[in-house]
């Protein structure tokens, strides 16, 4: 190799180096939004009402099919007001 073609491959070593540099920079500078698709309010409101048809299908089965009860009677207060009496002993 003659002094210039190892002048020229350094210096295009420096440039690619300088480049990346650069590069890094920019990324460095440029910042990530991420945008939702659901706000986080709506988020826990899924949550809960999840939660809740969750727990109603529960009792549903449970009173209803498990219980031999009818399943419909399993979302009416006074099913669980009648409980409540007879652990009271009223």
């Amino acid at each position: 190799m003659t002094e210039e073609s190892k002048i020229s491959a350094r210096q295009q070593r420096r440039l690619e180096k300088e480049q990346e540099k650069a590069h890094e920079q920019v990324k460095s500078t440029t910042k990530w939004v991420q945008i939702r698709m659901f706000p986080i309010w709506l988020r826990i409101l899924l949550v809960f009402l999840f939660f809740a048809g969750a727990a109603m299908a529960g009792l549903i089965v449970g009173y209803g099919i498990l219980g031999d009860g009818e399943p419909k009677d399993a979302l009416i207060w006074d099913t669980y007001q009648h409980m409540i009496d007879i652990k009271d002993g009223k």
